[in-house]
């Protein structure tokens, strides 16, 4: 059995396919022959439909669209020409430095949630990845729900239990969704300023983001890529190195993939003296600290079964040397000599300063320059997989996390408590356990982290600088957000104002929101979004 199954087409809809897209039948494809303005709005829309990029594109976007004239095109068919230019250019002028300006956007459809954040892992690239707030994953896509079967695992003898196991995790998510619905409609009644079309959508965000613990890590999403051939070449050189199967079998679907539209970019991937080297250090450094770490701590004789965020590094003297920063691309001294100015200033006037450089921030888009980028913050948190999943994401940062395991227990949302469902979850976070252990101990590892519900907390610490921990707090604290992420935001600033002491940088992040959970984190979202729709934004 394939791991991935095959969307079918008509004869009409594959001929207007061919001309955009490099395959037609594979996961992995790149998009072609189409304005910049397409692709983006394509990628854009994916992150919140279930269909797949090329269902998508013939449904909401072929109407729309002058195709006349791409009827002899197929994208389909290797690009000899386009080789033989790439080679030259590529090889006259410097590989490295051509390889940043030729940008691809590669769709990566029917991805694990652990190859997810392997493929996102890279800060030099932008992502846009399917949501599991907006889109439910009750539907079965071929007769079959959407979670990753590995091949391995289903030719042993740990295969029917589990497709037997996962299809129980998604019935149980399934059959909350219109319970957890009703619910939401019964205690939260619709005001009569929205329109039907918010309050199902708000009502909708907040019933699937209550459940979506249940969901297990194998649990299939489409991610949209857009990046360098440079960003592309140092993807699949670890994806290659990685422990996970899934993920090496997708480094070269993916390269398979590239190689129809930039073939020099990603030439040295798999070549013995230069890719695959590169991937054989990376995986050797990888078994040896494995080994070491094991020798040397073991492990834990207890886990830590609640959530924690710890800041556990920052510079005492940031405040200091963030006001000395300021100053410096408007002076003409030595930086030693302003932070030595810097340190005789009395508060008040330091606090001059950073009013100044801060301004009138009208929203948190406006965002002071870099010297924010001075001051450092390092926290160790521990929060479910669905909380993770969003926080890794930001770019303007350095994450590191442990292997997804059940060892730290899981967070069961109230509103699971308050339909009745109590019983129906803890099975499910038993089932996961379950197979999680039966997969481990037979010896597959790497993949056993599939079978981990994303309600289960998983340990990862975030490295970011002020300006970063200005955009990740701000953002991630607004009422529309999952309340597993905002909680960890709002811990983010209080122990930058209260552990650190940097009480003058805390109050920079003005839009830190500290509010409560919202009764439907959505609503607002969603209102804002139906007016600009109708044109009534100013009236808001």
């Amino acid at each position: 059995m394939s791991a991935y199954f095959t969307e079918e087409f008509t004869s009409s809809e594959q001929d207007i396919l061919r001309r955009y897209f490099t395959n037609l039948d594979r996961p992995v494809f790149a998009l072609v022959n189409l304005p910049e303005v397409v692709k983006g709005a394509l990628f854009a829309r994916y992150s919140r439909s279930p269909k797949s990029l090329r269902r998508l594109f013939l449904d909401e976007f072929v109407g729309e669209l002058d195709i006349e004239g791409d009827a002899s095109i197929d994208a389909t068919v290797g690009l000899a020409q386009a080789e033989r230019l790439y080679d030259r250019i590529f090889f006259e002028y410097g590989d490295d430095s051509v390889a940043q300006l030729g940008g691809i956007h590669l769709a990566c459809e029917q991805a694990s949630n652990l190859l997810t954040k392997i493929l996102e892992w890279g800060r030099l690239a932008a992502y846009l990845e399917q949501s599991t707030r907006y889109i439910a994953y009750d539907a079965r896509a071929n007769g079959r729900y959407r979670y990753f079967r590995d091949p391995d695992v289903l030719s042993s003898d740990l295969g029917a239990r589990y497709i037997g196991d996962m299809d129980r995790l998604f019935e149980i998510y399934s059959g909350l969704i219109p319970v957890m619905t009703e619910y939401l409609r019964q205690t939260t009644p619709k005001s009569s300023s929205d329109s039907d079309f918010v309050y199902r959508s708000a009502i909708k965000a907040k019933a699937l983001d209550a459940i979506r613990g249940i969901l297990p890590a194998a649990a299939q999403s489409n991610v949209g890529i857009y990046a360098t051939g440079q960003s592309y070449e140092q993807m699949l050189v670890r994806m290659r190195a990685d422990p996970l199967p899934e993920a090496r079998l997708y480094a070269d679907l993916m390269l398979d993939e590239l190689r129809k539209v930039i073939p020099s970019f990603v030439k040295r991937v798999d070549l013995p003296d230069r890719g695959q080297v590169a991937s054989d250090y990376l995986e050797q450094n990888r078994a040896a600290m494995e080994a070491v770490t094991s020798e040397l701590l073991g492990d834990p004789e207890v886990y830590d079964d609640d959530e924690r965020v710890e800041l556990i590094d920052f510079d005492p003297d940031a405040e200091v040397k963030l006001v000395a920063s300021m100053l410096y691309p408007y002076s003409h001294l030595a930086e030693a000599d302003i932070e030595a100015k810097v340190r005789e200033m009395s508060v008040d006037d330091r606090l001059r300063v950073i009013r100044a450089y801060t301004g009138d921030r009208g929203n948190r888009r406006h965002r002071p320059g870099r010297a924010l980028e001075r001051p450092f913050y390092r926290f160790d948190v521990l929060a479910d997989y669905g909380a993770f999943r969003d926080l890794q994401r930001h770019r303007m940062l350095t994450v590191e996390w442990q292997k997804l395991n059940p060892r730290h227990g899981y967070t069961r949302p109230s509103l699971v408590d308050e339909i009745g469902a109590t019983d129906r979850f803890d099975d499910a976070m038993e089932r996961s356990a379950g197979l999680y252990d039966a997969l481990h101990e037979r010896g597959f590892e790497a993949q056993a982290s599939y079978a981990v519900s994303l309600a289960y907390r998983l340990r990862f610490n975030l490295n970011l600088n002020a300006r970063s921990a200005m955009h990740t707090t701000e953002l991630r604290s607004t009422p529309q957000g999952h309340p597993a992420y905002r909680s960890v935001a709002q811990k983010m600033h209080k122990l930058i104002a209260e552990r650190a002491g940097h009480h003058a940088i805390a109050a920079m992040m003005s839009f830190v929101n500290h509010s409560s959970e919202a009764e439907l984190e959505r609503l607002e979202a969603e209102r804002r979004a139906e007016a600009k729709r109708t044109g009534s934004a100013g009236q808001l």
